[in-house]
């Protein structure tokens, strides 16, 4: 396993004492509650009215501000007193925010991972043992009886869509400014997006390049959402879809054009170890010695920090919990691994892509 060098150094010895362990044992033990504590600190203004006022406030003036009951208000200022959330001055009994309240409230990765957490995770991750022994997403039937979520996707509850969408964008769009410039000197005139989504990527592409064709391949669900999102922005008659179901064997990748790059971004981490060499074999099928596989993803083991790879590790079990049983956040070792059984040779590995940690493996025939 190919770890970055801080996270080898962090995963080869103890971090921690042993009082400092027993700690973040009884955190972990008590994560489901303190998870909610955080998201309503935040939900009911508290950590907002905290970071107002930095010479600190009363639980009666916290109640009258958010519209609690003092019970109530009680609490959670206790809960988040007891999880370094908030201070408090023992002389005055005025709350403020502490610098892990200062996070959850002001990083956007953090909000982003906590609405996807709880609108679409929250109660699907209740029966993750069957979903681990079942190789299913038994924690999806709570939203509908679909095999996988991304056929749901357009029919899931519209909060839920948001914090889905909010959490799969937010950790892409970050990204896209760099990894055009590393697409621009292929000189790109057309670019197979496989996996589209909703065709943000494709619009920054025609916004960057104005010669530049974009096909974007996805389910016909997909396509729907693409050509709503995209209608009547500039560029979007160089946007152009192909529904098909890319899972199924039987469908080749498209040949209407000769593809300079094939893209996939965030793609292959929604599929089995199987069905992503099945997807790499057909796009090589339709590839020469000129263009190139561009494959973006977030490998866990080329992070610089371990909340990072915590969270992409922890991202691992939304696959297998809700979205479809078998997928998961891959490391260099085992995506090296598959792009060979497909036929293909790793090129060139940029890292660091954007802030979300990505990397973008450039592929040849």
């Amino acid at each position: 396993m190919q770890l970055f060098e801080n996270l080898k150094k962090v995963f080869s010895s103890e971090q921690y004492n042993a009082q400092q362990a027993q700690e973040m044992a009884h955190l972990y033990s008590w994560g489901p509650v303190i998870f909610q504590v955080c998201r309503l600190m935040i939900r009911y203004g508290i950590l907002e009215m905290l970071h107002d006022h930095r010479d600190g406030m009363t639980e009666a003036e916290i109640a009258k501000g958010s519209g609690l009951s003092d019970y109530a208000v009680k609490c959670l200022l206790e809960a988040s007193l007891t999880t370094h959330i908030v201070l408090i001055n023992p002389e005055t009994n005025k709350y403020t925010l502490a610098k892990t309240g200062w996070f959850l409230l002001r990083d956007a990765m953090i909000r982003a991972d906590i609405d996807f957490n709880h609108d679409v995770n929250y109660e699907g991750w209740f029966v993750l043992d069957k979903a681990l022994e079942e190789g299913r997403p038994a924690g999806l039937k709570h939203f509908g009886d679909w095999p996988t979520i991304y056929e749901g996707l357009s029919s899931l509850p519209e909060q839920v869509q948001k914090s889905w969408f909010g959490f799969d964008h937010y950790y892409s769009d970050h990204s896209f400014d760099e990894a055009l410039q590393i697409i621009s000197a292929n000189k790109t005139r057309h670019l197979l997006d496989v996996g589209g989504n909703t065709g943000r990527f494709a619009m920054r592409c025609v916004e960057f390049n104005p010669s530049i064709e974009v096909t974007i391949c996805d389910l016909p669900q997909q396509i729907g959402l693409m050509r709503k999102a995209t209608q009547g922005q500039k560029g979007s008659e160089r946007i152009h879809g192909i529904g098909m179901n890319i899972l199924d064997e039987k469908n080749a990748f498209p040949t209407d054009k000769r593809y300079d790059v094939i893209w996939m971004s965030q793609f292959l981490d929604c599929f089995s170890e199987k069905q992503i060499v099945s997807i790499l074999r057909r796009a090589a099928a339709i590839m020469d010695d000129k263009n190139r596989i561009y494959i973006m993803e977030t490998l866990w083991d080329r992070q610089d920090y371990v909340p990072a790879a915590m969270s992409l590790t922890m991202t691992s079990l939304y696959f297998t919990a809700l979205a479809n049983g078998n997928s998961k956040m891959y490391n260099t070792d085992d995506m090296t691994r598959l792009i060979t059984e497909a036929g293909l040779q790793i090129e060139t590995i940029y890292d660091r892509i954007g802030n979300g940690g990505h990397s973008i493996i450039i592929c040849k025939r």
